[in-house]
């Protein structure tokens, strides 16, 4: 009988790892067919030591939101993926993003000041180990971005080699 509340738990906790519509960082291009058939996979287009596979699919629902998706692939397994929706559905993705990720380890708010403007933005991050999440809205533009991937990948996959 102990073992119930331990297994209720876990049943609350949000599951490991992250995740767009249940295809994991780790998951291969298969399992991203599978999940998202409209998805066109091609290599990469650029040279880079971060990916060598680019999957896209142009409509998609993500946290009740109509999204588009990239997944970016190296050695057959998903290294990262982006998600871009429209910024009127920032509220609703991020409850659903704090339901599925777990409360965020940080959220902040800056202003960018440009010589011609100033830009708001609002960057929400979770970190679990060498996993990463950042979904950046900046106020006053029609869409946000989420960007999950594992280890390095955001300061390589843009690289020039």
């Amino acid at each position: 009988m102990r073992s119930v509340p331990i297994i209720l738990l876990f049943a609350a906790l949000p599951a490991w790892g992250y995740d767009a519509n249940g295809v994991a960082l780790g998951a291969s291009e298969a399992e991203v067919q599978k999940q998202f058939p409209a998805a066109r996979c091609k290599p990469l287009e650029w040279k880079s030591d971060a990916a060598d596979r680019r999957c896209d699919d142009a409509r998609i629902q993500f946290g009740g939101a109509q999204a588009r998706i990239s997944f970016y692939l190296r050695g057959g397994a998903v290294q990262a993926f982006d998600v871009r929706f429209a910024a009127s559905q920032l509220e609703r993705v991020l409850a659903y993003l704090r339901q599925q990720y777990g409360a965020p380890g940080a959220e902040v708010r800056e202003v960018i000041e440009g010589r011609k403007d100033k830009r708001e933005l609002r960057r929400v991050r979770w970190d679990r180990g060498a996993e990463h999440a950042l979904l950046t809205s900046q106020l006053k533009r029609r869409r946000v971005d989420l960007s999950v991937w594992r280890g390095n990948f955001d300061a390589e996959i843009y690289r020039i080699r």
